[in-house]
């Protein structure tokens, strides 16, 4: 049997990362120019060239300047789903001020596609223990999932002991939400991350594809993300605290070389799709 993986792409430029939020002030975001589009062009011909399909968050400061892009990933077969407006951390918000933000940018890829955006991921995978109550926002708002729960111990992020497999939930509220938490594999006696980004480019090919094989073994599907910003090894240097660059910039030149190899290795869909297969989310809803 074929198990099919959820391949997500979080659509921001390399000044919106967290870690840099102490060097680039949002205010001066606008000064620096846009390499999100380019690089994420590369990621679809990639795509095209595996003929596979993939779930892009995009962050809605992104869709307000490139408006065109939005319309070609979906135009090229793909899922769009929303990263926020700001990407601000969930935690460091007030509720209010998370609802505006998620709203407003919901509404924008909606206005761009003609189409309901039904899927949601944090910025930083930032609703956490402290944070849950923005789940309540994402049910309110409409979305059907979310895939922002991270279930490792980390320092900006992370539930430890949290459900490591697609699930229903019931928020703190009491609405229902579908979550696609961030993929974990099991070495001796540890939970280790294995779902991309910065694991990605850390650990050797072979651990990530022996991690992400278990998963698949169990019969279970896994959800791989990775950032436009992270095949850009030309990209500018940020002056920032050592670990924040390490964390950035480790291996970025071997990113776009390994998910050659991880699209050959796997089978990958959209999110939707695999909710949908795992009979989570009602496809008809895709398109309502």
């Amino acid at each position: 049997m074929t198990i099919y993986n959820a391949l997500t792409v979080d659509v921001e430029d390399y000044f919106h990362v967290s870690a840099f939020a102490n060097s680039i002030d949002r205010n001066e975001w606008s000064s620096h120019a846009l390499r999100v589009e380019n690089n994420t062009r590369i990621l679809l011909d990639l795509f095209d060239e595996f003929g596979v399909s993939a779930t892009f968050f995009v962050l809605g400061w992104v869709a307000d300047r490139v408006p065109g892009l939005i319309g070609e990933i979906a135009g090229r077969g793909h899922e769009i789903a929303c990263h926020g407006w700001s990407h601000q951390l969930v935690y460091n918000q007030s509720p209010d001020e998370f609802r505006e933000e998620t709203i407003r940018s919901k509404q924008l890829l909606e206005d761009i596609l003609q189409l309901p955006v039904k899927g949601y991921r944090a910025a930083s995978y930032s609703i956490t223990a402290k944070s849950q109550w923005a789940l309540d926002v994402l049910a309110e708002a409409g979305f059907v999932y979310d895939s922002s729960i991270f279930p490792v111990r980390h320092d900006r992020y992370g539930i430890p002991g949290a459900n490591d497999m697609p699930y229903e939930m019931q928020t703190p509220g009491g609405h229902t939400l579908v979550e696609f938490p961030l993929s974990t594999a099991r070495f001796l006696k540890y939970r280790v991350p294995v779902a991309g980004g910065g694991y990605f480019r850390l650990y050797p090919y072979a651990v990530t594809r022996a991690g992400l094989r278990q998963i698949n073994r169990n019969n279970n599907p896994f959800i791989f993300y990775l950032h436009p910003w992270e095949i850009d090894p030309e990209q500018p240097r940020v002056d920032a605290q050592w670990f924040s660059r390490f964390r950035h910039y480790n291996n970025i030149d071997k990113c776009e070389p390994r998910l050659r190899r991880l699209l050959a290795d796997f089978e990958f869909t959209t999110t939707w799709n695999v909710l949908s297969d795992l009979g989570l989310v009602d496809t008809a809803l895709a398109n309502g």
